[in-house]
Protein backbone atom coordinates (compact mmCIF):
# COMPACT_ATOMS: atom_id res chain seq x y z
CA UNK A 1 0.00 0.00 0.00
CA UNK A 2 1.52 3.66 -1.01
CA UNK A 3 1.76 6.01 1.66
CA UNK A 4 1.90 9.61 0.73
CA UNK A 5 5.43 11.77 2.38
CA UNK A 6 3.57 15.20 3.66
CA UNK A 7 4.84 18.53 3.11
CA UNK A 8 5.60 19.03 6.87
CA UNK A 9 8.52 17.93 8.86
CA UNK A 10 8.13 16.21 12.30
CA UNK A 11 9.17 18.44 15.18
CA UNK A 12 11.37 15.48 16.40
CA UNK A 13 12.91 13.73 13.43
CA UNK A 14 13.79 10.09 14.45
CA UNK A 15 17.17 9.29 13.74
CA UNK A 16 18.64 7.62 10.73
CA UNK A 17 19.42 4.40 10.59
CA UNK A 18 22.72 3.50 11.12
CA UNK A 19 22.77 1.95 7.60
CA UNK A 20 22.42 5.21 5.83
CA UNK A 21 25.51 7.17 5.60
CA UNK A 22 23.04 10.15 4.12
CA UNK A 23 19.23 10.57 4.31
CA UNK A 24 17.56 13.81 3.31
CA UNK A 25 13.89 14.32 4.84
CA UNK A 26 11.83 16.61 3.57
CA UNK A 27 14.01 19.24 2.96
CA UNK A 28 13.02 22.74 1.91
CA UNK A 29 15.50 25.96 0.92
CA UNK A 30 14.70 29.74 0.47
CA UNK A 31 16.37 32.36 -1.28
CA UNK A 32 16.22 35.84 -0.50
CA UNK A 33 15.51 37.39 -4.17
CA UNK A 34 14.60 41.15 -5.43
CA UNK A 35 11.18 39.43 -5.69
CA UNK A 36 11.09 38.05 -2.45
CA UNK A 37 11.72 34.91 -0.58
CA UNK A 38 11.67 32.07 -3.34
CA UNK A 39 11.45 28.08 -2.21
CA UNK A 40 14.58 26.82 -4.59
CA UNK A 41 13.91 23.20 -2.85
CA UNK A 42 10.70 21.55 -1.99
CA UNK A 43 10.12 18.63 0.54
CA UNK A 44 13.42 16.85 -0.87
CA UNK A 45 14.02 13.45 0.71
CA UNK A 46 16.21 10.76 -0.62
CA UNK A 47 18.76 8.49 1.28
CA UNK A 48 22.00 6.64 0.51
CA UNK A 49 22.82 3.40 1.99
CA UNK A 50 26.77 2.70 2.96
CA UNK A 51 29.15 1.76 0.38
CA UNK A 52 25.91 2.83 -2.11
CA UNK A 53 26.05 5.42 -5.12
CA UNK A 54 22.91 7.44 -5.39
CA UNK A 55 22.48 9.56 -9.14
CA UNK A 56 21.02 12.78 -8.45
CA UNK A 57 19.67 13.84 -12.19
CA UNK A 58 18.01 16.82 -13.91
CA UNK A 59 18.26 19.76 -16.08
CA UNK A 60 20.07 22.40 -15.45
CA UNK A 61 18.19 24.51 -12.50
CA UNK A 62 15.91 21.41 -10.92
CA UNK A 63 18.23 21.88 -8.25
CA UNK A 64 20.30 19.06 -7.96
CA UNK A 65 23.80 21.57 -7.15
CA UNK A 66 21.40 23.60 -4.40
CA UNK A 67 20.81 19.70 -2.77
CA UNK A 68 24.66 19.48 -2.74
CA UNK A 69 25.50 21.97 -1.11
CA UNK A 70 22.75 22.26 1.64
CA UNK A 71 24.34 18.84 2.58
CA UNK A 72 28.21 20.16 2.76
CA UNK A 73 26.89 23.39 4.68
CA UNK A 74 27.73 25.89 2.01
CA UNK A 75 24.30 27.87 1.04
CA UNK A 76 24.72 31.27 1.92
CA UNK A 77 23.19 31.96 4.93
CA UNK A 78 22.80 35.41 4.06
CA UNK A 79 20.90 34.86 1.38
CA UNK A 80 19.23 31.28 1.76
CA UNK A 81 17.41 29.20 4.86
CA UNK A 82 16.06 25.86 5.48
CA UNK A 83 12.99 26.20 5.71
CA UNK A 84 12.30 22.96 6.48
CA UNK A 85 13.50 19.43 6.81
CA UNK A 86 16.41 17.90 8.38
CA UNK A 87 19.73 16.21 6.75
CA UNK A 88 20.90 13.40 8.48
CA UNK A 89 24.67 12.42 8.41
CA UNK A 90 24.96 8.93 10.30
CA UNK A 91 23.21 10.13 12.96
CA UNK A 92 24.12 13.56 13.07
CA UNK A 93 21.61 16.26 11.84
CA UNK A 94 23.08 18.98 9.89
CA UNK A 95 20.57 21.42 9.86
CA UNK A 96 21.06 21.61 13.27
CA UNK A 97 24.92 21.97 13.95
CA UNK A 98 26.70 25.19 14.54
CA UNK A 99 28.95 26.55 11.99
CA UNK A 100 31.78 25.29 14.04
CA UNK A 101 30.98 21.56 14.11
CA UNK A 102 29.85 21.48 10.19
CA UNK A 103 33.65 23.17 9.59
CA UNK A 104 34.87 19.97 11.64
CA UNK A 105 32.97 17.49 9.36
CA UNK A 106 33.47 19.28 5.76
CA UNK A 107 36.34 17.94 4.17
CA UNK A 108 37.12 15.18 6.42
CA UNK A 109 34.02 13.48 6.76
CA UNK A 110 31.71 14.64 3.68
CA UNK A 111 34.11 15.96 0.99
CA UNK A 112 32.85 17.69 -2.96
CA UNK A 113 34.61 17.27 -6.47
CA UNK A 114 33.08 19.49 -8.95
CA UNK A 115 33.32 20.10 -13.05
CA UNK A 116 35.89 21.82 -13.45
CA UNK A 117 38.51 21.03 -11.54
CA UNK A 118 41.20 23.20 -13.03
CA UNK A 119 39.58 26.48 -12.29
CA UNK A 120 38.69 24.66 -8.66
CA UNK A 121 42.51 24.20 -8.06
CA UNK A 122 44.48 27.81 -6.86
CA UNK A 123 46.74 28.70 -10.16
CA UNK A 124 49.75 30.01 -7.83
CA UNK A 125 50.90 26.81 -6.00
CA UNK A 126 51.79 23.37 -7.22
CA UNK A 127 49.04 20.33 -7.01
CA UNK A 128 51.35 18.69 -4.14
CA UNK A 129 51.17 21.82 -2.17
CA UNK A 130 47.52 21.49 -2.11
CA UNK A 131 46.67 18.45 -1.91
CA UNK A 132 49.37 18.57 1.21
CA UNK A 133 47.70 21.51 2.86
CA UNK A 134 44.11 19.44 2.98
CA UNK A 135 46.10 16.87 4.95
CA UNK A 136 47.80 19.43 7.34
CA UNK A 137 44.40 20.96 7.77
CA UNK A 138 42.12 18.14 8.73
CA UNK A 139 45.04 15.88 9.81
CA UNK A 140 47.63 18.33 12.00
CA UNK A 141 50.80 16.53 10.64
CA UNK A 142 53.68 17.91 9.78
CA UNK A 143 54.68 18.86 6.44
CA UNK A 144 56.91 16.62 6.05
CA UNK A 145 54.51 13.96 5.93
CA UNK A 146 51.85 16.02 4.69
CA UNK A 147 54.08 15.88 1.50
CA UNK A 148 54.36 12.33 1.67
CA UNK A 149 50.62 11.75 2.12
CA UNK A 150 50.18 14.26 -1.30
CA UNK A 151 52.56 11.86 -3.39
CA UNK A 152 50.67 8.51 -1.81
CA UNK A 153 47.61 10.12 -3.29
CA UNK A 154 48.30 11.08 -6.86
CA UNK A 155 49.82 7.54 -6.67
CA UNK A 156 46.47 5.99 -6.03
CA UNK A 157 44.48 8.25 -8.45
CA UNK A 158 46.76 6.90 -10.68
CA UNK A 159 48.71 10.11 -12.06
CA UNK A 160 52.18 8.37 -13.61
CA UNK A 161 55.55 9.84 -11.87
CA UNK A 162 53.65 10.93 -8.94
CA UNK A 163 56.23 12.62 -7.41
CA UNK A 164 57.38 14.89 -10.70
CA UNK A 165 53.50 15.19 -11.04
CA UNK A 166 53.74 16.72 -7.63
CA UNK A 167 55.19 19.62 -7.94
CA UNK A 168 53.32 20.89 -11.36
CA UNK A 169 50.81 23.58 -11.40
CA UNK A 170 47.70 22.89 -12.72
CA UNK A 171 48.05 24.59 -15.75
CA UNK A 172 50.81 22.10 -16.72
CA UNK A 173 48.24 19.30 -16.31
CA UNK A 174 45.41 17.81 -18.83
CA UNK A 175 41.60 18.10 -17.87
CA UNK A 176 41.69 14.63 -16.69
CA UNK A 177 45.08 14.70 -14.49
CA UNK A 178 43.18 18.22 -13.03
CA UNK A 179 40.41 15.98 -12.37
CA UNK A 180 42.68 13.19 -11.12
CA UNK A 181 44.46 15.82 -8.43
CA UNK A 182 40.91 17.43 -7.15
CA UNK A 183 39.89 13.66 -6.48
CA UNK A 184 43.55 13.34 -4.32
CA UNK A 185 42.75 16.16 -2.45
CA UNK A 186 38.95 15.32 -1.96
CA UNK A 187 40.44 12.11 -0.61
CA UNK A 188 43.28 12.17 1.26
CA UNK A 189 41.61 12.65 4.54
CA UNK A 190 39.33 9.78 4.18
CA UNK A 191 35.70 10.81 4.01
CA UNK A 192 32.86 8.66 4.30
CA UNK A 193 30.91 10.55 1.65
CA UNK A 194 31.83 11.88 -1.38
CA UNK A 195 29.55 14.59 -3.53
CA UNK A 196 30.63 14.31 -6.99
CA UNK A 197 28.95 17.54 -8.43
CA UNK A 198 29.53 16.95 -12.33
CA UNK A 199 32.60 15.56 -12.16
CA UNK A 200 33.43 14.31 -16.26
CA UNK A 201 31.07 17.05 -17.99
CA UNK A 202 34.04 19.03 -19.01
CA UNK A 203 35.87 15.81 -19.95
CA UNK A 204 36.16 14.10 -23.66
CA UNK A 205 34.49 10.92 -23.78
CA UNK A 206 37.89 8.69 -23.32
CA UNK A 207 38.76 10.77 -20.31
CA UNK A 208 35.41 10.52 -18.97
CA UNK A 209 35.10 6.84 -18.53
CA UNK A 210 38.74 6.86 -17.21
CA UNK A 211 37.63 8.74 -14.54
CA UNK A 212 34.63 6.81 -13.47
CA UNK A 213 36.35 3.46 -13.77
CA UNK A 214 38.91 4.79 -10.90
CA UNK A 215 36.13 6.28 -9.13
CA UNK A 216 34.39 2.60 -9.12
CA UNK A 217 37.52 0.80 -8.34
CA UNK A 218 38.28 3.69 -5.24
CA UNK A 219 34.78 3.27 -4.22
CA UNK A 220 35.58 -0.12 -3.48
CA UNK A 221 38.79 0.23 -2.27
CA UNK A 222 37.86 2.99 0.53
CA UNK A 223 34.15 2.11 1.35
CA UNK A 224 32.68 5.14 -0.02
CA UNK A 225 29.39 6.49 -0.29
CA UNK A 226 29.20 8.97 -3.25
CA UNK A 227 26.12 11.60 -4.02
CA UNK A 228 27.02 11.50 -7.84
CA UNK A 229 25.17 14.66 -9.09
CA UNK A 230 24.79 14.50 -13.00
CA UNK A 231 22.54 15.85 -16.10
CA UNK A 232 23.65 12.66 -18.06
CA UNK A 233 21.82 9.84 -17.49
CA UNK A 234 24.12 7.37 -19.12
CA UNK A 235 26.91 8.41 -16.62
CA UNK A 236 24.53 8.16 -14.13
CA UNK A 237 23.47 4.49 -15.36
CA UNK A 238 27.20 3.15 -15.41
CA UNK A 239 27.92 4.95 -11.65
CA UNK A 240 24.92 4.63 -9.37
CA UNK A 241 22.71 2.00 -7.66
CA UNK A 242 20.36 3.82 -7.48
CA UNK A 243 18.51 7.07 -8.85
CA UNK A 244 16.76 10.23 -7.48
CA UNK A 245 15.34 12.64 -10.64
CA UNK A 246 14.63 15.99 -9.58
CA UNK A 247 12.59 18.68 -11.61
CA UNK A 248 11.89 22.32 -10.21
CA UNK A 249 13.31 21.64 -6.83
CA UNK A 250 11.51 18.68 -6.12
CA UNK A 251 12.51 14.95 -6.34
CA UNK A 252 9.79 13.27 -8.89
CA UNK A 253 11.11 9.89 -9.64
CA UNK A 254 13.59 8.07 -7.45
CA UNK A 255 14.32 3.78 -7.74
CA UNK A 256 16.46 1.20 -8.61
CA UNK A 257 18.52 2.04 -12.06
CA UNK A 258 17.49 -0.64 -13.66
CA UNK A 259 13.63 -0.25 -12.50
CA UNK A 260 13.58 3.61 -13.61
CA UNK A 261 15.60 2.83 -17.00
CA UNK A 262 13.34 -0.11 -17.97
CA UNK A 263 10.04 1.06 -16.37
CA UNK A 264 9.99 4.89 -15.47
CA UNK A 265 6.58 6.03 -13.26
CA UNK A 266 7.21 9.83 -14.25
CA UNK A 267 6.50 11.19 -17.64
CA UNK A 268 9.74 13.74 -17.24
CA UNK A 269 11.87 10.10 -16.60
CA UNK A 270 10.11 8.78 -20.03
CA UNK A 271 10.93 12.40 -21.46
CA UNK A 272 14.98 11.85 -20.29
CA UNK A 273 15.15 8.69 -21.19
CA UNK A 274 13.75 9.04 -24.72
CA UNK A 275 15.88 12.02 -24.72
CA UNK A 276 18.88 9.33 -25.14
CA UNK A 277 20.90 9.14 -28.07
CA UNK A 278 21.32 5.51 -27.45
CA UNK A 279 18.04 4.70 -26.51
CA UNK A 280 15.69 2.13 -27.66
CA UNK A 281 12.68 3.61 -26.64
CA UNK A 282 12.57 6.50 -29.25
CA UNK A 283 13.14 4.45 -32.18
CA UNK A 284 14.93 5.80 -34.78
CA UNK A 285 15.10 9.67 -33.16
CA UNK A 286 15.66 11.46 -30.09
CA UNK A 287 12.92 12.95 -28.95
CA UNK A 288 12.89 16.30 -26.91
CA UNK A 289 11.45 17.32 -24.03
CA UNK A 290 9.15 20.55 -25.43
CA UNK A 291 9.48 24.17 -23.33
CA UNK A 292 12.50 24.78 -20.13
CA UNK A 293 12.16 24.50 -16.19
CA UNK A 294 10.53 27.51 -15.01
CA UNK A 295 12.22 29.60 -13.17
CA UNK A 296 11.64 29.38 -9.22
CA UNK A 297 9.62 32.17 -9.01
CA UNK A 298 7.30 30.97 -11.37
CA UNK A 299 6.61 27.20 -10.40
CA UNK A 300 2.57 26.34 -10.48
CA UNK A 301 1.02 25.10 -7.46
CA UNK A 302 0.48 21.93 -8.59
CA UNK A 303 2.41 19.29 -10.86
CA UNK A 304 5.77 21.49 -11.79
CA UNK A 305 5.78 19.78 -15.05
CA UNK A 306 1.95 19.52 -16.07
CA UNK A 307 2.93 22.33 -18.79
CA UNK A 308 5.23 20.24 -20.27
CA UNK A 309 4.27 17.09 -20.18
CA UNK A 310 1.52 15.64 -22.83
CA UNK A 311 -0.34 13.22 -20.29
CA UNK A 312 -1.45 15.88 -17.99
CA UNK A 313 -5.01 16.65 -17.15
CA UNK A 314 -7.39 18.67 -14.71
CA UNK A 315 -5.91 16.43 -11.92
CA UNK A 316 -2.58 17.76 -12.69
CA UNK A 317 -3.11 21.50 -11.74
CA UNK A 318 -4.24 23.52 -8.66
CA UNK A 319 -2.70 20.92 -5.97
CA UNK A 320 0.38 20.42 -4.53
CA UNK A 321 1.44 16.58 -5.90
CA UNK A 322 2.76 14.74 -2.87
CA UNK A 323 5.61 12.20 -3.52
CA UNK A 324 3.84 8.65 -2.90
CA UNK A 325 6.40 5.40 -1.76
CA UNK A 326 5.85 2.51 -3.43
CA UNK A 327 7.31 -1.05 -2.68
CA UNK A 328 11.28 0.13 -4.30
CA UNK A 329 10.59 3.59 -4.78
CA UNK A 330 8.90 6.90 -5.42
CA UNK A 331 6.91 8.88 -8.04
CA UNK A 332 5.43 12.60 -7.36
CA UNK A 333 2.65 12.14 -10.15
CA UNK A 334 -1.08 11.76 -9.96
CA UNK A 335 -1.85 9.84 -12.73
CA UNK A 336 1.30 7.36 -11.92
CA UNK A 337 -0.89 4.50 -11.09
CA UNK A 338 -2.82 4.17 -14.51
CA UNK A 339 -0.10 5.15 -17.24
CA UNK A 340 2.47 3.01 -19.08
CA UNK A 341 5.59 4.78 -19.51
CA UNK A 342 8.29 3.81 -21.98
CA UNK A 343 11.60 2.63 -20.79
CA UNK A 344 14.50 1.32 -22.42
CA UNK A 345 14.09 -2.23 -23.31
Amino acid sequence: MSTAVTDNAPSTPPTAPTDEVLRIESLSVEFSTERGPVRVLEDVSLSIPRGGTLGLVGESGSGKTVTSLAVMGLLDRRISRVVSGQIWYGDTGLTSVSPREMRAIQGSEIAMIFQEARRSLDPVFTVGEQIAETVRTHEGVSRKDARKRAVEMLELVEIPDARRRAHAYPHELSGGMCQRVMLAAALAPRPSLLIADEPTTALDVTVQAQVLALLRTLQDEMALTILFITHDLGVMAETSDRVAVMYAGQVVEEGAVEQVFTRPSHPYTEGLIRSLPDSAAHKSRMIAIPGSVPPAYAWPTGCRFAARCSYSDDSCVGNAVPLTRHEDGAVRCTRSGELILEGIR
